[in-house]
């Protein structure tokens, strides 16, 4: 069997994720867990609502990594695909 990392280890801001979501932009309807940070297959604009509650908007290239917290990813004004967050849980 092979020996998990994870166990007995405390969950850290500063990673790594512990999992990662798909993510269906949407202007009403926050992320199911907030995201540590967010993976972005094909670039364009990103719209998201931070930690503090504040809506961002914020160009992004393929394969990018945005080490930001969120709670939402808005629909409106969202080009980017491929959108995953990195959770914590």
């Amino acid at each position: 069997m092979k020996k998990n990392p994870f166990t007995n280890r405390v969950s850290s801001l500063s990673g790594p994720a512990r999992d990662i979501l798909p993510v269906t932009p949407s202007d009403t309807t926050d992320l199911s867990q907030v995201a540590i940070s967010l993976y972005v297959e094909t670039g364009g604009t990103l719209v998201v609502t931070t930690v503090p509650g504040r809506k961002r908007f914020v160009e992004v290239d393929d394969f990018s990594i945005l080490p930001v917290g969120a709670t939402r990813v808005h629909a409106s004004g969202t080009t980017a695909t491929g959108i995953h967050s990195m959770v914590l849980a």
